[in-house]
């Protein structure tokens, strides 16, 4: 399958003054695969060394940096023979060695010359729990998500659809309307791990997913037991849990209430800390007022919690589900839930570097689920789940704050009222590209 994340390595490839790079992400979203791919793309060979199924290759920044003696190790370690140009160098779970960390300016300050890759699932963790430094402003870091929602329409065999939502031709836009709801609702239940994908488009069998989907959750609680002391574990276990029946409940805020009777933020702050630097979930905090920058309006106890995943998010809800695939009515209170952790994915998706935020009136009557930055300003995006339009939350934000350009997001049709943009949610993704026409018409 294609990752979008293709292209910015290739640019990496070429760049003046090529830093290394360190790919993070979640377990399992594809950084390995990934890497190795590109590597046999774009390189004549790839020396690839796993620090975590190698130990003795974190030995070889041990005694020292010198270049002719790491450069003859690594071609050792990893059977090829390590040219200038020719060669990617891939560290692979490089968390497990600080001296490789490190390392990892002396290539950008030495070896220039050498194409050099990073990755490491828990490496915010281990930094943390460990005390590791960091090589800062040596390295370029990039984030790897699960695949999105046109990667999946990719991998399904539907590339020419995404160009069309990319164009943003309404009206060509509006004739694929009904086949795109029904796939953006397989893209729901099937997330974007790229093995579930990979099943799916092979078998197309609910039960697949699903027991994949389980074996992901298993393995991330196993991570939990490895890399964190045994209060912790619990406390982390606990938050997680949690986390889709607090999307759930009514406004979705986080309440350490909900994670366990007469819990206190003091107590659970660490255990969040922890699932946002592995890359499990991402916070998104309610600000006092909807103002350039977000961030600096930024409420520090009032935010809401998301899974890297809408279709770990499904698992989670309803783990026994059977090969009546798309039979949601057995948890139809999550609907909406579901469709908001949609949302956030597409965002984090097609705005990677930008801050994501939720309003609220003083009242609690009124709130917006997203608040994102453009052109100075702030855009206000209502979450509708199905074609229901009805934007009471909306209008009272655009009374109040009239901005120049608000977004109703619902399965409704593509359309735009003076400044109120019906987007339909298979468009999320291409959010930015809609922006770039209107700014231009």
């Amino acid at each position: 399958m294609e990752r979008d994340m293709m292209q910015k390595l290739k640019e990496w490839k070429t760049s003046k003054g090529r830093k290394p790079l360190v790919l993070e992400g979640a377990r399992q979203v594809g950084k390995t695969w990934l890497m190795r791919e590109f590597g046999r793309r774009e390189f004549q060979q790839t020396a690839y060394l796993n620090l975590s199924e190698m130990p003795e290759a974190g030995e070889i920044f041990e005694g020292g940096f010198d270049p002719a003696t790491i450069m003859r190790a690594i071609s050792h370690l990893s059977a090829a023979d390590v040219v200038p140009g020719e060669t990617l160098i891939i560290l692979d779970e490089i968390q497990e060695s600080e001296r490789a960390l490190n390392a990892l300016k002396f290539f950008r300050e030495r070896l220039p010359e050498y194409h050099v890759m990073a990755a490491g699932s828990l490496l915010g963790v281990a930094m943390r729990h460990e005390h590791m430094s960091y090589p800062v402003g040596n390295v370029e870091a990039v984030q790897l998500h699960p695949l999105s929602f046109y990667e999946f329409m990719g991998a399904m065999g539907r590339e020419g659809d995404v160009q069309v939502l990319r164009e943003g031709d309404e009206r060509m836009v509006n004739l694929l309307h009904d086949g795109l709801c029904s796939l953006l609702e397989e893209y729901m239940m099937v997330g974007g791990m790229p093995e579930v994908v990979q099943a799916y488009a092979d078998q197309r069998s609910g039960q697949t997913v699903r027991d994949l989907q389980l074996q992901i959750l298993n393995a991330y609680s196993r991570d939990f037991s490895k890399y964190a002391s045994t209060t912790q574990v619990v406390r982390i276990a606990e938050v997680w849990r949690s986390i889709p029946g607090q999307l759930a409940y009514q406004n979705g805020k986080f309440s350490y209430g909900k994670v366990k009777p007469g819990a206190r933020g003091r107590d659970y702050e660490s255990a969040i800390t922890w699932l946002e630097l592995c890359g499990l979930v991402r916070r998104v905090s309610r600000v006092s007022k909807p103002e350039y920058p977000l961030p600096h309006y930024a409420q520090a106890d009032a935010f809401k919690l998301f899974l890297c995943d809408t279709g770990l998010m499904n698992a989670m809800v309803d783990p026994e589900l059977t090969d009546s695939f798309l039979a949601r009515s057995r948890y139809a209170e999550f609907k909406g839930a579901i469709t908001e952790q949609y949302v956030c994915q597409m965002l984090t998706a097609a705005l990677p570097n930008a801050p994501l935020a939720y309003w609220m009136n003083p009242t609690g009557s009124a709130e917006v689920d997203f608040l994102i930055q453009h052109a100075g300003g702030i855009i206000p995006i209502e979450v509708k789940a199905a074609t229901n339009t009805q934007s009471k939350s909306l209008r009272v934000y655009c009374e109040k704050y009239a901005p120049q350009l608000a977004i109703r997001t619902s399965l409704a049709r593509y359309g735009k009222q003076e400044k109120l943009l019906s987007l339909p949610l298979y468009m999320m993704e291409c959010l930015p590209e809609v922006l770039q026409h209107m700014s231009a018409e």
